[in-house]
C-alpha cells in the first residue's frame, strides 16, 4: 500500500519537474542552449535587459514550482502518516500545483518568446544553429543510450 502511495507522489513530482523543464535556461535543453550561445547573440542594451528580467522571472517560477512541489510532498506525508490516507487531499494539492506550474510555464514561455520577436535575423540564426545542435546532440546521446536493435 505504501509503494502505492510513493508511486502516486513520484508520478506528481515527476510531473512538476516536467513542468520545470519549460521555464527558461538551466532548466530546458533548448533554453540552456540559448543561454551557452548568449556571447553570440551579441544582445542590445534593450535586449540585455530583457534577458536579465527573463531569466529573473525563470528562477522565481522555478522556485514557486520547487516551493509548491514540497508542499505536495509535504501533504502526502502527512496523508501516509494516517490510519486512512485522504488521498483526494493528496490528488487536490498536485492538481492545484499542476494548474500552477502551468500557468508559470506559460508566462515565462511567453516572455522568452517575446525576447526572441526583439532578435535580428542573424540573432534568430544564431539561435537555429544553437537548437539545430543541441537537438542533433540530443538525438545522439538517446541513440547511444537506446537498447540495440535485434536484426
Amino acid at each position: 500500500m505504501r509503494i502505492a502511495f510513493r508511486t502516486l507522489l513520484m508520478t506528481a513530482l515527476f510531473g512538476v519537474s516536467l513542468a520545470c523543464f519549460a521555464h527558461g535556461p538551466h532548466m530546458d535543453a533548448p533554453l540552456a542552449m540559448l543561454a551557452q550561445a548568449k556571447a553570440q547573440l551579441n544582445l542590445n542594451t534593450s535586449q540585455q535587459q530583457q534577458w536579465d528580467a527573463v531569466v529573473a522571472q525563470t528562477k522565481a517560477a522555478h522556485e514557486v514550482i520547487r516551493t509548491s512541489a514540497a508542499q505536495v510532498k509535504a501533504t502526502m506525508d502527512a496523508e501516509l502518516a494516517k490510519t486512512e490516507p485522504d488521498l483526494a487531499a493528496v490528488a487536490a494539492a498536485a492538481d492545484s500545483m499542476r494548474q500552477q506550474a502551468g500557468a508559470l510555464h506559460k508566462s515565462t514561455r511567453d516572455a522568452w518568446l517575446a525576447l526572441y520577436a526583439t532578435f535580428t535575423p542573424d540573432q534568430k540564426l544564431v539561435v537555429r544553429d544553437t537548437l539545430k545542435a543541441g537537438m542533433d546532440a540530443m538525438a545522439a546521446r538517446r541513440k547511444m543510450h537506446a537498447p540495440p536493435q535485434s536484426g
